[in-house]
């Protein structure tokens, strides 16, 4: 292929019912005056990728693949009954990726000392051999950092960091979060033990347990054990935490966002000295920022009236940060991407194989443990 041109992946939601992931070879951009040009080596697939990638409603059991190489696509049919909430999209091949990394290979004039150092960040169709951002969008990593080490240096790390400054900005003093064992919860364990930031983390699996407590994690309860309440009791007396941070929107049978509080009321009420029918006056909040389980959020109101249940992002936050603070985060993630912020991948694709079905089904998953890391010159 001429070096004239790039290729990047394509999610098209078809007008008769259908989901297409395709190859599409585009231009390859010119950095202006103040943008570069970055080879992309590496891109995660994150939860929140999906969204746009197989828009949650792609029906992964049945794919069905015409084409080859380049002109493979992977076509799969959508519930009717979801057709609805793709309708600003019918039609429309998109490009997909939220973030990644790379090497500068050109820049316009204001930028030209960029060339040549490694860059992550969250430009938008990162799932491409080559893109073209303004320089100031660029996170430049330390000397030795690989781009495979970079490619997760914005969603997951800025999300852990956020959440500890929402607990801030909210006069909380301890945190909940559910999902721990994934890379972010692994992230999330390691910023608190280095602030001093007491967290309760929920997982399901004894083995994920055993992960988080061989980083350090002081409290680790496990919803697969009949114990669950009473350890996440326990836990929430000692600590303290009365917000959470929810992955699943549903998890335990779409109970967890409700468990998680009528925990945190149980604990509020072991020091109470007076009854109120109302329930403690201690405020609980869990924010749900995932849909790892698709069921229904179930709230069983056995946690007071002093209680708040909502919906939390990154971007929305970070407007709340302030631009000042948000850099003193980000250069964190830079400093510490070997650390704290250090991700792991199951495999490594190529765009090619990024449209097989077996692999579409397993990164379709979410599960702990098998994220992909897309490379584009694979």
């Amino acid at each position: 292929m001429s070096e004239e041109f790039s290729k990047q992946i394509r999610s098209k939601a078809t007008s008769d019912g259908n989901i297409e992931l395709s190859i599409a070879k585009v231009e390859k951009p010119v950095p202006g005056d103040d943008e570069v040009l970055i080879e992309v080596k590496a891109s995660p697939i994150n939860p929140s990728d999906l969204g746009l990638l197989l828009s949650f409603a792609a029906d992964v059991q049945n794919i069905n693949i015409t084409g080859s190489g380049d002109e493979t696509v992977a076509t799969m049919p959508v519930h009717p009954a979801l057709m609805g909430s793709l309708k600003p999209r019918l039609d429309k091949s998109m490009p997909v990726g939220n973030e990644g990394a790379g090497v500068i290979i050109d820049a316009g004039i204001n930028a030209k000392d960029l060339i040549g150092k490694t860059v992550g960040l969250a430009g938008g169709d990162m799932y491409s051999q080559y893109r073209c951002v303004p320089a100031a969008a660029c996170l430049v990593m330390e000397d030795g950092t690989t781009p495979a080490e970079a490619a997760s240096s914005f969603v997951n790390p800025l999300t852990a960091l956020a959440f500890v400054e929402t607990m801030k900005m909210e006069n909380h003093t301890a945190l909940v979060h559910t999902a721990a064992a994934s890379n972010l919860g692994q992230m999330l364990v390691k910023i608190c033990i280095s602030d001093g930031i007491p967290l309760v983390n929920i997982v399901r699996k004894q083995e994920q347990v055993d992960l988080l407590k061989s980083l350090g994690a002081e409290y680790v309860c496990n919803t697969s054990d009949e114990s669950f309440m009473d350890d996440l009791v326990t836990a929430l007396v000692e600590t303290g935490a009365t917000l959470g941070f929810d992955a699943t929107g549903g998890g335990n049978n779409g109970e967890l966002p409700g468990q998680i509080l009528a925990a945190m009321e149980i604990a509020a009420n072991k020091n109470a000295t007076e009854y109120s029918r109302y329930g403690s006056d201690t405020y609980k909040q869990v924010y749900i920022y995932g849909g790892l389980d698709q069921s229904p959020t179930i709230l069983k109101r056995a946690f007071g009236l002093s209680w708040g249940l909502g919906g939390w992002l990154l971007t929305p936050m970070i407007g709340k940060i302030g631009m000042e603070r948000f850099q003193e985060m980000r250069q964190r993630v830079a400093k510490e991407i070997k650390t704290t912020f250090a991700s792991s991948y199951a495999k490594e694709i190529s765009f090619e194989e990024m449209l097989d079905p077996e692999v579409i089904r397993a990164y379709a998953k979410q599960a702990t443990g098998e994220k992909y890391l897309v490379n584009p010159h694979k």
